[in-house]
C-alpha cells in the first residue's frame, strides 16, 4: 500500500449475513482536497466509514487510514488521534450540557483551538447551558460539527453531515468544510445530497450496492464527461465501445444513449463508422452522472 494516500483500501468487503454491504472496494483518497462520497441510502457509505474508523471489522480485504492499518487495533487508535469524525446519528452524551460536552471533548486534544470554538459557538448560536438531550436535531448536528472542527485534524470524516440542518445552517457547514480544507485538513464526507457535493468537492467517489461506480475529479466530470445521443437509420449494430471510456449504454429503438467518460471524439468517429446518421453531444452535471450510474446498476 502507498502511505501517501490519506485513505486507501484494497478489496475491502463487509457482509452482514447474506447481505454484502461493501464489495471488494478499492478506494483512494488523496491529501489536500475535499472528497465527496456519494451514493443512495443503503449504498454502503456508512459501512465503509465504520470500517475505516475501526468501528466495524472487514469481512475481507485491507485498508489504511493515514498510513495505519484499519484491522490493527493499536495502529487504528494511532490514526484516530489525527481524525475527527461526525457520525450520521450525531450522538453525544445526552446528560451533559453543551458547555460540559465541549469542555469534556477539549480535554482529550492538544490540537484544540479555542478561537475556533468561540467562533462556532457564536455562528451556530448554540445554547451552552442546555442539555444535549434537549437540543433539536439540527442543534445536535451543529454541536457535533463544532467538536470536530475546533480541532486541527489531518483528516475530517463526516457521515451525512447536513442531515437535520436548515438551508442557512447547510451554507454554514459547507463554508466550514472549505475553510478546514484550506487549513490543510483532508475532508471526506458522505452524502446523497448531490448539490452539496458539487458545490465544494474536488473529487467524487460513488458507491452503488457496495461497489465503486465512479471515481473522478469534478474538473474531469465537467471537462471530459459527455452524453452522446446516437441515431441510426435502422436497428443499431453491435459496437465494441472501450469499457474505460463508457459509463453506461442504453438503446431505445434506433437511438443509442452513451455516457462517455473520455475520448469523446474517438467515440463519435466510431459511431459514424458503425453507420450512425447523427451524433449529438452535451455536457452533463454531477446529478446526471449520479442518476445514470445508479440507474445502470439497478
Amino acid at each position: 500500500m502507498n502511505d501517501s494516500w490519506i485513505i486507501e483500501t484494497d478489496a475491502l468487503t463487509k457482509r452482514y449475513g447474506a447481505v454484502e454491504a461493501v464489495s471488494t472496494l478499492d478506494l483512494r483518497v488523496g491529501a489536500g482536497r475535499i472528497t465527496g462520497f456519494l451514493g443512495r441510502n443503503g449504498a454502503g457509505k456508512s459501512s465503509t466509514i465504520k470500517m475505516l474508523l475501526g468501528m466495524s471489522h472487514p469481512t475481507s480485504g485491507t485498508g489504511r487510514v493515514l498510513g495505519h492499518r484499519i484491522d490493527d487495533a493499536r495502529a487504528n487508535r494511532e490514526a484516530r488521534r489525527h481524525v475527527a469524525y461526525v457520525a450520521e446519528d450525531k450522538q453525544t452524551y445526552a446528560y451533559m450540557t453543551v458547555r460540559q460536552m465541549i469542555a469534556f471533548t477539549r480535554s482529550f486534544y492538544d490540537d484544540w483551538r479555542p478561537d475556533v470554538e468561540a467562533r462556532l459557538l457564536r455562528q451556530y448560536e448554540l445554547p451552552i447551558h442546555r442539555k444535549v438531550k434537549a437540543l433539536s436535531k439540527g442543534m445536535r448536528t451543529k454541536l457535533a460539527l463544532l467538536l470536530a472542527l475546533a480541532r486541527r485534524p489531518r483528516l475530517l470524516i463526516l457521515d451525512e453531515p447536513s442531515e437535520g440542518l436548515d438551508p442557512v445552517s447547510i451554507e454554514q457547514l459547507l463554508q466550514s468544510l472549505v475553510a478546514a480544507a484550506a487549513d490543510e485538513t483532508a475532508v471526506f464526507f458522505s452524502s446523497h445530497q448531490i448539490a452539496e457535493v458539487e458545490r465544494i468537492a474536488d473529487h467524487v467517489c460513488m458507491l452503488d450496492r457496495g461497489r465503486l461506480v465512479l471515481d473522478a475529479s469534478l474538473d474531469a466530470i465537467r471537462q471530459d464527461f459527455r452524453l452522446l445521443e446516437i441515431g441510426f437509420a435502422h436497428e443499431p449494430p453491435r459496437v465494441d465501445w472501450p469499457a474505460t471510456d463508457v459509463g453506461s449504454i442504453r438503446t431505445t429503438g434506433r437511438q443509442v444513449r452513451i455516457l462517455a467518460k473520455c475520448n469523446v471524439d474517438a467515440m463519435i468517429e466510431r459511431a459514424y463508422g458503425a453507420g450512425a446518421v447523427s451524433v449529438e453531444t452535451s455536457a452533463v452535471s454531477l446529478r446526471e452522472v449520479f442518476l445514470d450510474q445508479a440507474t445502470e446498476q439497478a
